[in-house]
């Protein structure tokens, strides 16, 4: 992905003034921007950061792609906590995917915490 593409997670940005720079090492100030920067993730196919942003207590060992699943829209419906100064969060989504034609969505109440003054998503629960 390009850094001037549009990004994913449909803040509006591009994608380099978004997600791609937290995919890049830059840490995200908030859950909720961690969690775009994560749908960004999934919709880019990029397990690595999935990986380093997912607590340690709850991560696959490994993460796979179904290449006929194509993400392209998320609507963020709710947060508490997780702001700079919180050491909790939780976001609340809907990420709409195109599988063989048909077009889906997924609602999910994700948990955050900070861990080293990072954020990272430790479980999500289907809403």
């Amino acid at each position: 992905m390009n850094d001037s593409d549009r990004c994913p997670c449909c803040s509006g940005l591009s994608y380099g003034e978004c997600c791609g720079r937290y995919h890049r090492g830059a840490a995200a100030p908030t859950a909720e921007a961690l969690m775009r920067s994560r749908f960004s993730a999934f919709a880019t196919h990029n397990a690595d950061y999935l990986l380093q942003t997912w607590h340690e207590d709850s991560r696959p060992a490994t993460l796979g792609f179904d290449d006929s699943i194509e993400f392209f829209r998320l609507n963020i419906l709710h947060t508490t906590g997780g702001g700079p100064f919180d050491t909790h969060g939780t976001v609340e989504f809907e990420a709409f995917y195109r599988a063989g034609g048909t077009v889906g969505s997924q609602r999910e109440n994700s948990s955050f915490t900070k861990v080293d003054g990072c954020w990272i998503y430790t479980q999500g629960e289907f809403v």
